[in-house]
C-alpha cells in the first residue's frame, strides 16, 4: 500500500494544535516542528522525501530502524486475536511471556514484572514499592530516597524527586519531597592523575557516608547504570555499580537500576547492569541477549539490584511501555490478606498486549540475529568514523560506553544556543541530532553500516565547522535539555 503524504502545512498545523514537549515556546513563535511522513530502517522521511538519519533513535527508543518488518508482521498478528484487556483480574499470552523472558535474563533472580507505560511512571512504581516494603515489613521510618548529581529519572512529580536537573525540577520544587543527592561518578570529573575507576571510588566514599548517618530513614539509592544520559551522557567506571550494590546490602538500603534508556543493549550488554562486576562478559564475542544462546551465565542472583526499570526500547520503539522487575522477597512483602499491604498502583492500559508483543518481536529480534555481538562491530564502526571529530580542538571528553558516543564542545566554540544552532544545521545536512547543552551526542538505532557510520561522522564534523563559524560569544550558562 502507497503512504500517504501528510497534508501541506502539517508542520503550521500541528504548532498551532499540538502542545509541544521539552520545547521553549518564544513570544516572536517557534520555527516550525520537523513533519515527517514515514519512516524506513534508520531514516526518517518528510513529505517532500527529505532523509533525515535518525542519530537519536527518536529519543533513545528505536532499536533495530523505523517500521521494522518484523515487528510490523507481530503487531499486525496481535491485532486479530486480542488489542486489549484490564490487567486486574485478567491476563493473556504477551504480558506472561513478556514477563517470563525477562526475568529469565537475570537468571531469574528479578521477576514478577509489574507494567506501566512510560519511564517515569516505571520509577514512582519502583519508589513507592521500596516505601511500602519497608513499611510493610515493619520499617516505616525508611522513606528517604538517595539520588545521583545531575541524575534524571523522569518528570513526574516522584520522580522529579529525585531528579537533580533544575531546569526540569526546579519550576516543581515545592511539589517534591527531595531526595539526597550524593556526587555522580561522572569521570570527567577525574583530578590529575586520577581514573576513572579513582572517581568512583570517591563517590561510593560520599555514598558511604550519607548511608552510614542515615540508613534508618533511606529506603533506596536511584542509579542510571553505567550513563547519566541527561546530564550530558556522563559515563562512570561499572567498579561504581558493585560498590553501591556491597553498600546498600550493609547498610539495609534498596538499590533502584534505571535502565530504561541504558538498557535494552545500548551499552554492549542487554542490561546495564550486566557490566558492574569485573569478569563482566561486555566483551565476550559470544555474548547475546539470551543467556541461554551462548551458555554464558548472568551474574549471581545477589548482584543484581533490587528493581529495574525498563521502557523506552523495550517496545522496539514502537509503543509506550514501562515495566520494573523486582526481587521475589519484595514481592512476598506484599502478600496479605491486608487491603492497606496490597500494592495497588494501576493504570488502564497496564501490560496491553499490544505493546508486549511488539517487546516480545524486539527479543526475538536480539536472540535471532545476535544483536549484542554484531553491535560491537557497530561500535566500532561508529569509533572510527568518529575519530576526526574526536581528535578536534574544539571537543573535549570524546567518549563512548557501547552504542553511545558523546563529546564535549568547549564553549567558545559552542557560543550561544549550541544545542539549538546544531540541531538545526544537523538537519540541513540530513541528520536528526539534539545536543544536551554543549554535548554532542549520538545513540543511533542497530540498524546502520559502516558506510553510513563514516557518512554520519562527516556530517556532524562539517555542521560544527559551520555552527561554530558564527559564534558571537561564549554561552555563559548551559541548560541541559534532552
Amino acid at each position: 500500500m502507497e503512504h500517504q503524504s501528510p497534508p501541506a502545512g502539517l508542520a503550521a498545523r500541528s504548532a498551532r494544535a499540538v502542545w509541544h514537549p521539552c520545547t521553549r515556546l518564544r513570544p516572536d513563535g517557534n520555527i516550525p516542528p520537523l513533519a515527517i511522513a514515514r519512516g524506513e530502517g534508520p531514516w526518517l522521511i518528510d513529505a517532500n522525501g527529505q532523509r533525515y538519519f535518525d542519530a537519536i533513535s527518536s529519543w533513545w527508543v528505536n532499536l533495530f530502524g523505523h517500521a521494522n518488518p518484523a515487528i510490523n508482521a507481530a503487531l499486525v498478528d496481535q491485532l486479530q486475536t486480542l488489542e486489549h484487556v484490564m490487567l486486574a483480574g485478567c491476563t493473556h499470552e504477551p504480558a506472561v511471556a513478556l514477563a517470563e523472558r525477562l526475568s529469565a535474563l537475570t537468571g531469574g533472580a528479578l521477576g514478577h514484572a509489574f507494567y506501566a507505560s512510560d519511564g517515569a511512571s516505571a520509577v514512582e512504581i519502583a519508589l513507592k514499592m521500596s516505601f511500602h516494603y519497608w513499611r510493610n515489613t515493619g520499617l516505616s521510618a525508611k522513606r528517604e530516597f538517595v539520588c545521583l548529581r545531575d541524575g534524571y529519572h523522569g518528570e513526574t512529580v516522584g520522580a522529579l524527586a529525585v531528579t537533580d536537573l533544575e531546569v526540569f525540577r526546579d519550576a516543581y520544587d515545592p511539589l517534591t519531597r527531595r531526595a539526597h543527592v550524593v556526587m555522580s561518578p561522572d569521570a570527567r570529573q577525574a583530578r590529575r592523575g586520577e581514573t576513572a575507576a579513582d572517581v568512583a571510588a570517591r563517590a561510593l566514599d560520599e555514598l558511604e557516608a550519607l548511608l552510614r548517618e542515615r540508613a534508618g530513614q533511606i529506603a533506596a539509592l536511584i542509579v542510571e547504570p553505567l550513563v547519566q544520559c541527561a546530564a550530558g551522557m556522563a559515563m562512570y567506571d561499572p567498579s561504581y555499580l558493585e560498590g553501591a550494590r556491597a553498600l546498600c546490602d550493609r547498610y539495609r538500603v534498596h538499590l533502584i537500576a534505571d535502565e530504561i534508556a541504558v538498557g535494552c543493549g545500548r551499552t554492549g550488554t542487554f542490561f546495564a547492569w550486566e557490566q558492574s562486576r569485573s569478569g563482566s562478559q561486555a566483551d565476550d564475542p559470544a555474548r547475546d541477549a539470551t543467556h541461554a544462546a551462548s551458555g554464558a551465565e548472568p551474574l549471581p542472583a545477589h548482584a543484581w539490584p533490587d528493581f529495574l526499570c525498563l521502557s523506552k526500547g523495550i517496545s522496539g520503539g514502537y509503543l509506550p511501555l514501562s515495566l520494573v522487575l523486582s526481587r521475589p522477597e519484595i514481592q512476598r512483602a506484599f502478600v496479605s490478606d491486608d487491603l492497606a499491604r496490597s500494592f495497588l498502583h494501576s493504570h488502564s492500559y497496564t501490560g496491553n498486549p499490544l505493546a508486549c508483543r511488539a517487546a516480545l518481536a524486539t527479543l526475538d529480534l536480539f536472540e535471532q540475529d545476535g544483536v549484542l555481538a554484531r553491535n560491537r562491530e557497530r561500535a566500532q564502526w561508529l569509533a572510527e568514523a568518529f575519530t576526526p571529530l574526536a581528535a578536534d580542538a574544539r571537543l573535549r571528553n570524546a567518549r563512548q560506553q557501547g552504542m553511545i558516543w558523546a563529546a564535549d564542545i568547549d564553549a567558545a566554540a559552542a557560543g550561544t544556543d549550541f544545542a539549538v544552532r546544531f540541531h538545526r544545521a544537523a538537519l540541513a545536512r540530513g541528520v536528526l541530532v539534539r545536543p544536551i547543552g554543549h554535548t554532542l551526542y549520538v545513540m543511533p538505532p542497530y540498524v546502520f553500516d559502516a558506510a553510513q557510520a563514516r557518512w554520519l561522522g562527516e556530517q556532524l564534523l562539517a555542521t560544527l565547522d559551520e555552527v561554530s563559524a558564527h559564534v558571537t560569544e561564549p554561552e555563559p550558562e548551559v541548560r541541559r535539555v534532552a
